[in-house]
């Protein structure tokens, strides 16, 4: 019923009231929220094969060898065990602000991933300096609330000459559980003009139900008016 409600209020509508409805709603517990109705959709058993699959394809390799025996970090990790099919990882260690509530409520899932799941706060990640060989991040540096902050964090962390495969997502409405609207300008300036860029791809995204298709297909064609993403791999100068 709520559903229907919202798609009768008008576009221009909408915008008046987002900032108002960002600032009433709890942005952690949204998330959460959100992370409860994947469970169920799932049959209360998270799926994550899918991972393998985009992380590859942000590093532009066929295979985890490019990994073996390295200490891989996933910033903004979920419940979902992202970093399963990273057998071949000295490590494998998930960043997340809500561990500690994913733990309590999916603690069969968050067990059986054979990762490292660390509580990240909004401005420390807990790891000690030059850890970290390789950074993933999927659709996570809108979520924080300080972007120049969570990206000192994540450089902090990373190896000199460790890697980080990111994809940003670009132009999107700054909402209660995303309050970065990113730009590439935002991006370089707080984080890519500090480490060395070795693949820089942008496009609009694709269809709803696989927004990644561009990168798959190879087929990028970006416009800043709609929203995009950015995949990137850089290495820590």
């Amino acid at each position: 019923m709520l559903s229907k409600l919202k798609k009768m209020i008008p576009s221009s509508v909408k915008k008046i009231l987002r900032p108002i409805h960002n600032i009433l709603t709890n942005k952690y517990s949204s998330e959460f929220e959100y992370w409860k109705s994947r469970n169920i959709n799932d049959n209360g058993k998270f799926k994550n094969f899918f991972y393998k699959d985009i992380m590859l394809a942000m590093a532009q390799e066929s295979d985890d060898k490019f990994i073996n025996d390295k200490i891989v970090a996933d910033f903004g990790c979920g419940p979902r065990g992202s970093l399963v099919w990273a057998n071949s990882a000295k490590l494998r260690i998930g960043i997340d602000v809500l561990v500690d509530r994913y733990s309590n409520a999916f603690k069969q899932d968050i067990t059986s991933h054979n990762m490292l799941y660390i509580k990240s706060t909004e401005l420390c990640i807990p790891i000690p300096d030059n850890y970290i060989d390789i950074i993933f991040s999927l659709n996570a540096m809108d979520h924080v609330d300080n972007f120049s902050v969570m990206s000192a964090e994540i450089l902090r962390i990373l190896k000199l000459g460790g890697v980080l495969y990111c994809s940003f997502n670009l132009g999107e409405q700054k909402s209660s559980t995303e309050p970065q609207n990113l730009s590439e300008s935002i991006i370089k300036n707080y984080l890519l003009n500090k480490m060395k860029i070795h693949e820089y791809r942008i496009t609009n995204k694709g269809p709803k139900n696989n927004i990644y298709k561009p990168f798959y297909d190879n087929v990028l064609n970006y416009n800043s008016n709609s929203e995009g993403l950015l995949w990137v791999k850089a290495t820590k100068l």
